[in-house]
Formats: C-alpha cells, sequence, structure tokens
C-alpha cells in the first residue's frame, strides 16, 4: 500500500470519560472477568492475538494474559514468585482490566502511550476525497445527531510479495489496483440500525473528474468505465467521490483492506461463520478458467486465514458477482456477530489483539488515522443489533456495450439511494416509536424574514441520475416562488446536477438563515430535511434535483422502513452452489 504515512502526534490527547465515549458504565472489577492478573510488566505492554505469536512470546496458561512465561518450579521458583508478588503490588496500575483500555488503547499515560504511538505507526492514511461531488453532509436530526456512512473496500494490490502469494498474478505487481469490493456501511443517526449497500465491481456508473493520491495527475470524468477503476483513476478518495455523485449521499470517511489484510483479521478473531447448502469446489473448467481454490464441504464453517480470502473472491460457484457480494455480506455479518459473542468493545485482551492486527491490516482516510478515532468509531457499531443489520446489493442488467461483462444499474436502484439519504431503515424490524429525548437545542425557533425580502437562486440540477435535464426547469420553479411572494427569486444561467432537490443558506447565519430557507422549502412543500447549512454559500440556493422533475409542488412519495426495490435485499443464511462447482467431499 506504500510507505507509512502516519507522524508520531506531538501532544497526549485528553480521554473523555466511559459514558461519553458509549462504553459500558460497569467497568471496575472487570479486570476479573477477562482473566486479568497481576504478572510482569515490560515498558511496552505486549500485544494480544497475531502480535504476540509473531514475536515469538507465549501465554502462561494462568489467565495473566501478560505473554510473558512465569512457570517455575523448586526453592528458585518459590524466591522467584515471591519477589514477582512484591514487584506486582507496585505495578497494579498496569493490570489487564477493562479500564485498562483508556491507558493501553487511547494512550493516557507511561508505556500505554508508548504502544498507543506504536499503533498510530501501524495505521496508513490518504485524502477523504479525490474530486469533487458537491455533496454535503446531512442536517442533524431534532436530537442532534447525523448518519455515519463509511466505504469499505477491498482492493486487489500484488503490490507485496504477501499479496502476490495470495491472490496470484506475479506478473501484476507494477499495477494499479482495483476496487474489487465495495461496500458502503451506512449506520442510522440513532445508532439503532445499519446496512451494508454493495456495488458489485463490474457496474458502469458515472465517474467524476479525480485527483490522484499526490496531487499531481488529474483523471477526466467518464461515464463507460466500471467502478472498480476508480481505485487506479486516483485511489480510495475516487472511489468515495464516485459513490457520492452516485448515490446523493455525504460518506463520512473510507477504509481500505488487501488480500494479506484480509487474513490476518480473519485469523485474529478465530475465524468468521459461513454456510453452504451443497460441498463447493471453486476450480478451473473445461469452460471457465480461474477461481478462487475455495473447497468447503455442506454445511457452517467458520472460515480463516487463506481459506476466509478464498469465500471473500468466490465468484463462479456462487454464479454472479451479486451473488459474491451475497456471500460477502454473509462473512461480514458473521464477523460482527463473533466480535459481539467475544464483547470485543470491552474485553481488553480481545481488544488489545484486534488493535494490533487492525491498525497493520487496514489503510483509511486522515481524518479518522488514530487508534482513537477509530476505536470511537468502532463504538458506533456496539449497539446495533445483527437483526436491524441489512445487506443489499444494488439491481443491475447487462451493460449494453459489453453484454457479458459489464453491468449498469437498473432505475429501481434510486429508491436505495433515496432511503440512504434520508436515513430511511432499510430493515422492518425497529421501533415505530418516535424518538424519545430533548432536541439538541431548546432555543426558541427563529421567525423568518418577510418573502419579498429573501434573494432565492434557483439551479437546475434535473440531470442528476443520468437522464437530460429538464430545459426550463430552474425558471419554473422560480416564478413559483415569485408568484408565492419571493419576489427575489432568479432562476441561475447554469445548472448543476443533483440526485436530490436541496436548499442550501449560509453557515454563518445562523438560525435566523435557517428559518428563512425553510420558508422557502415549506412554500414548496419540501420536507425540513432538504434544507442544509453551507459555509460556501453566499445566499439561499435551491437546486430542483432528478427526484422533481416535474410540477411545482413538491410531491414525493415517503419512503417507509424496509420498502426496498425487488431483488435488493441479499441476506442469506446458506449459500446455493452453482452445479458445475458442487463437491460431493470425497475426491
Amino acid at each position: 500500500m506504500g510507505q507509512n504515512s502516519v507522524r508520531r502526534e506531538g501532544t497526549q490527547p485528553s480521554v473523555p470519560h466511559a459514558r461519553e465515549r458509549g462504553w459500558d458504565d460497569e467497568l471496575h472489577g472487570a479486570g476479573e472477568a477477562t482473566g486479568a492478573g497481576g504478572g510482569s510488566t515490560t515498558s511496552v505492554p505486549a500485544p494480544a492475538g497475531r502480535a504476540a505469536r509473531r514475536r515469538g512470546t507465549t501465554g502462561s496458561g494462568d489467565g495473566d494474559g501478560d505473554g510473558t512465561a512465569t512457570a517455575a518450579s523448586g526453592a528458585g521458583g518459590r524466591a522467584a514468585a515471591r519477589k514477582q508478588a512484591k514487584k506486582a503490588g507496585k505495578r497494579k496500575v498496569l493490570r489487564w482490566s477493562a479500564i485498562a483500555v483508556s491507558v493501553v488503547i487511547l494512550g493516557t499515560a507511561g508505556a500505554g502511550y508508548a504502544y498507543y504511538q506504536h499503533l498510530n505507526n501501524n495505521i496508513q492514511g490518504g485524502v477523504r476525497a479525490g474530486g469533487d461531488s458537491g455533496v454535503k453532509k446531512a442536517a442533524p436530526n431534532a436530537l442532534g445527531d447525523t448518519p455515519l456512512n463509511i466505504l469499505l473496500i477491498g482492493s486487489d494490490s500484488r503490490a507485496s510479495a504477501a499479496n502476490v502469494a495470495l491472490g496470484g498474478g506475479k506478473d501484476l505487481k507494477d499495477d494499479k489496483p482495483r476496487a474489487d469490493v465495495q461496500m458502503l456501511l451506512h449506520v442510522s443517526a440513532d445508532r439503532q440500525n445499519a446496512s451494508l449497500i454493495s456495488i458489485p465491481r463490474d457496474t458502469v456508473v458515472p465517474i467524476p473528474e479525480c485527483r490522484s493520491e499526490d496531487g499531481k495527475e488529474t483523471f477526466p470524468a467518464t461515464t463507460n468505465q466500471p467502478i472498480n477503476s476508480t481505485l487506479a483513476r486516483g485511489g480510495p478518495g475516487c472511489t468515495l467521490t464516485t459513490w457520492e455523485t452516485l448515490t446523493g449521499a455525504y460518506i463520512d470517511h473510507w477504509m481500505m483492506v488487501d488480500f494479506a489484510g484480509v487474513v490476518a483479521m480473519a485469523d485474529e478473531v478465530g475465524g468468521v461463520p459461513v454456510c453452504v447448502k451443497t460441498g463447493v469446489w471453486d476450480k478451473s473448467n473445461a469452460i471457465v478458467k480461474g477461481g478462487s481454490g475455495l473447497k468447503l464441504p455442506r454445511g457452517t464453517h467458520e472460515v480463516q486465514g487463506e481459506q476466509a480470502l478464498q469465500w471473500l473472491r468466490t465468484r463462479h460457484a456462487f454464479g454472479s458477482d451479486q451473488n459474491r457480494a451475497k456471500a460477502q455480506h454473509m462473512y461480514l455479518n458473521g464477523m460482527l456477530k463473533k466480535l459481539q459473542q467475544q464483547n470485543a468493545w470491552t474485553d481488553t485482551g480481545r481488544l488489545m489483539g484486534l488493535a494490533e492486527t487492525g491498525t497493520e491490516a487496514i489503510k483509511v482516510s486522515d481524518e479518522i488515522k488514530s487508534v482513537a478515532k477509530l476505536f470511537e468509531l468502532g463504538m458506533q457499531l456496539k449497539n446495533v443489533k445483527v437483526d436491524r443489520l441489512s445487506t443489499i446489493t444494488i439491481p443491475t442488467k447487462e451493460y449494453p456495450a459489453r453484454p457479458k461483462e459489464w453491468l449498469e444499474p437498473l432505475a429501481s436502484s434510486e429508491k436505495i439511494w433515496s432511503m440512504l439519504r434520508e436515513d430511511v431503515a432499510m430493515d422492518k424490524n425497529g421501533d415505530k416509536a418516535p424518538a424519545k429525548g430533548k432536541p439538541a437545542s431548546a432555543k426558541p425557533k427563529k421567525t423568518a424574514a418577510a418573502p419579498a425580502s429573501l434573494a432565492v437562486t434557483v439551479v437546475n440540477g434535473t440531470d442528476g441520475n443520468g437522464e437530460p435535464a429538464v430545459e426550463g426547469r430552474a425558471k419554473t420553479i422560480a416564478t413559483a416562488l415569485q408568484e408565492k411572494g419571493f419576489t427575489e427569486a432568479v432562476s441561475a444561467q447554469e445548472g448543476k446536477p443533483g440526485k436530490g432537490t436541496v436548499i442550501v443558506y449560509p453557515k454563518a447565519s445562523g438560525d435566523q438563515g435557517r428559518a428563512d430557507a425553510e420558508s422557502v422549502a415549506t412554500a414548496l412543500g419540501l420536507p425540513p430535511s432538504t434544507v442544509r447549512a453551507d459555509a460556501a454559500a453566499e445566499g439561499i440556493v435551491l437546486t430542483v434535483g432528478a427526484d422533481w422533475r416535474e410540477g411545482t409542488t413538491y410531491e414525493k412519495s415517503q419512503d417507509k422502513a424496509g420498502d426496498l426495490p425487488e431483488g435488493a435485499s441479499d441476506k442469506a443464511e446458506c449459500m446455493d452452489v452453482y452445479s458445475v462447482y458442487k463437491w460431493d467431499g470425497k475426491s
């Protein structure tokens, strides 16, 4: 992935209280539950899991969890034990316990801080966006919360010997990587539900202009290349900008992992449960060459190491790219369930191993390039129940120019993007009761200024979904506003594509600016969620998006929880195997 770009942070960060982090309240005394004990310590606590094994240390088998051998016998052993016990009394502060999470992972002091910096230096980063999608972050809800969107990218890079060994293709070592796995993890504003949305790698979508990661090269926009090419056109930031352009939803961060990283993470969690309805062997045959090599008998298995990578790469045996996405979702769903069973968010030993392995395995966008930020991000998933995690693959059809190789999204996929933008749950398992709690601000709402005093610029963005712009659309809406008393409303000469209709106002204008913009929305029947603050805005700007191509009163049908387009939901208990690749478990 390139050289480590993380610099040491020169100051020690402050650590919020546990409750502010969303941790469990009952942390004291948890050391006993996690096998904590008073063992010998080193200047840097030995990490659990794969890193400890890599350094050649072994556990003592007594539950200490400190990676040092303490077995002794005879008088010498008893003397050593007494000496060890005396020292242990002076070093209780470094006992393994849930409280040590703040010391070791967040680096509040001493050896913990040294290890914190060690983990920080493992992490590689890159710019969040590779271009300008024009998409803004959604406005907070009544409680002041916003959704969280993270783009997960699987790279097919062969840039290292480890990746060549796992993925083959040593002649591809110098090629730019492709984003063969792309999933958007959406976590609702209330953190009660989440969804994983996949786009098959060979799906052709509009790709915007992107800059290379070093900023020295610019790649022109294109409409005839598959989405997996975005990684080679500007790195993961370009992939993120492409997703924002496609969905109209702001994406907060990206995370990327390569072949070796997948294997390492699967090993760290001790295997991930997956299931096949019949035996499977994904190998070359007379008709189709290649294959992942996956070989499993019928039933449920916990895959790890290279077998986990084979599962994620299998396409032929599962019949299609869409079914491969389904298998990938099964894997990630199983990993989340495994982590919850292991108490990975509160068990220090598990957290240490995951931190060591995870920071080496992934590359992330710069704004989350620290252990503290990654840990806090992980805590956002702590309360999402498995039955509230939806897995979705966008519906596609053959791409006319290359029907045997490439795909294009069906028009029905726009409904998924609409639900994403509006933070509508993609499952039907939620509590239908309204959100409880006090609004984020108790200040009285401002009164909007008189319509005739408000300057409103209307922009035509009706070509935001790939269809031609509706000619004269901005002028039509500007005229409708004038008739409703907004006499200063004008239409812009140039359009700007927009997936959804939005009204932006200058962030500096504060509550008054929002009240004024909301009065424009009310006049046209637009919901409050379309109103957003923008630091760069110079006045009220209404962009009429691709979701409002006709009429002068917004009459969009309301999306309902779980109301996905046909074929989008892909949750499966067990994978079907294409007949050619079924295995009897004998040969």
